[in-house]
């Protein structure tokens, strides 16, 4: 009998290359990849981080899946593209997934269950929750080689859809969908993560987006007491309890402004003017003035700066608002500081480089940019000053200058 060959003789070459098939290639993985992440998370310590805020109920002696490994295993998944614990029975066996966790391919003990990894999910509870969150916080902060002078922080929620009737789990009218709706945080200069809070899929009230707030900036400024923090973000996030809290404890902002009638009227003179400039402007061009009033909503205790955009083209005028303790010119606040946040993602969506698009309103930007001619504005230059001492909130409080 002829001995066995190991593979497959007799394959057509290609381009002068000799094919070969064989079956002798053992254990095979196509996540090979999770070894570079594994390498990064080591390095950042995250898994050992989360898992030192979880206490573990198991009996020490027959711990065979240490809460690290598990944590380090369930992340490396889900940045691989197994977002579900159901994942865990089919990669447990892996052995990429097993070297990345620490463990030998061949001889090395298999990863968890599905099982396993579900009691995991269900072990911390609201206090755990929080000191995980508030390591991450940690992580973001241990980043920084030097204390950084200041830190723009842009925050926002995102659709996280939900399979079922999952507990916290919602319907969202404006997404049409049920969903959890997560707040994140990044740092706007560098780009880099803070904080991710998830969340039942509603709008958060003012109650809740001054809690968030408060236990980031605390956070913060438990590590780092001088820094300068601005924090930007849309209109559902200018609550009255939130930005009263930052004008207590000098914290610079910037957040959109739902339009009223009240401030529609306080800006018609400049809409018509707008309007009758832009008729003596070449066709399809757009024109842009900017307005600056003291506004004091029904809920507000005290007024506060606000200003307007308003654009006319050929479809209209359109008149957008923004609330700020910012001091600076109008223009400079909206377009520079205010439309800066969603450079990033809308970059990361276009497969574009931060710096090639246009303006959008979200979450996530690198850095501040001009919208005319939109080109970077290094964050040194664009905030040239320190805050300044900020008063509590009543009727003509000192703005907090970052100009």
């Amino acid at each position: 009998m002829v001995e066995d060959t190991g593979f497959l003789p007799g394959l057509s070459p290609v381009c002068g290359k000799p094919v070969q098939v064989a079956f002798d290639g053992g254990r095979l993985s196509s996540d090979a990849g999770v070894l570079l992440l594994a390498e990064v998370e080591r390095k950042l310590g995250i898994a050992e981080r989360l898992a030192r805020c979880v206490a573990d109920p198991r009996a020490p002696e027959q711990i065979e899946h240490s809460v690290a490994e598990m944590i380090r295993f369930r992340a490396l998944a889900i940045a691989a593209g197994y977002p579900d614990a159901n994942d865990c029975d089919a990669l447990r066996r892996d052995p990429a997934f097993k070297m990345a966790v620490g463990r030998l391919p061949e001889t090395g003990v298999d990863l968890c269950s599905q099982p396993t990894m579900t009691r995991l999910e269900n072990l911390p509870g609201p206090v755990a929750l929080k000191r995980m969150m508030m390591a991450m916080i940690d992580l973001f902060c241990d980043s920084f080689a030097q204390v950084p002078r200041r830190l723009v922080l842009d925050i926002d929620d995102t659709e996280d859809r939900a399979y079922g009737q999952q507990q916290l789990s919602l319907f969202n009218a404006h997404h049409d969908s049920r969903c959890f709706m997560p707040i994140h945080i990044y740092e706007a200069i560098t780009g880099k993560p803070v904080a991710i809070f998830l969340r039942p899929g509603k709008t958060p009230d003012g109650v809740e987006v001054c809690l968030v707030l408060r236990h980031v900036v605390r956070a913060i400024r438990s590590r780092w007491p001088r820094v300068d923090i601005v924090i930007r973000g849309d209109s559902h996030y200018g609550r009255p309890e939130a930005m009263a809290w930052r004008e207590r404890n000098r914290v610079g902002y910037i957040f959109g402004l739902a339009g009223n009638t009240i401030l529609l009227r306080r800006v018609t003179d400049v809409a018509e003017q707008t309007a009758l400039d832009r008729l003596a402007a070449p066709p399809g061009s757009k024109l842009r003035r900017y307005a600056e009033l003291r506004y004091g909503a029904k809920t507000w205790k005290t007024e506060r700066r606000v200003i307007a955009r308003v654009e006319a083209s050929g479809q209209g005028v359109d008149s957008r608002f923004i609330v700020t303790n910012l001091a600076g010119l109008p223009k400079w606040l909206y377009e520079t500081v205010y439309c800066a946040r969603g450079l990033l993602r809308q970059a990361q969506d276009e497969g574009r480089e931060p710096d090639q698009g246009p303006q959008a309103a979200s979450r996530l930007g690198p850095h501040l940019m001009h919208q005319g001619n939109r080109q970077p504005v290094p964050p040194a230059r664009a905030h040239r000053r320190l805050l300044a001492d900020a008063h509590a909130a009543r009727r003509g409080a000192q703005d907090v200058l970052l100009a």
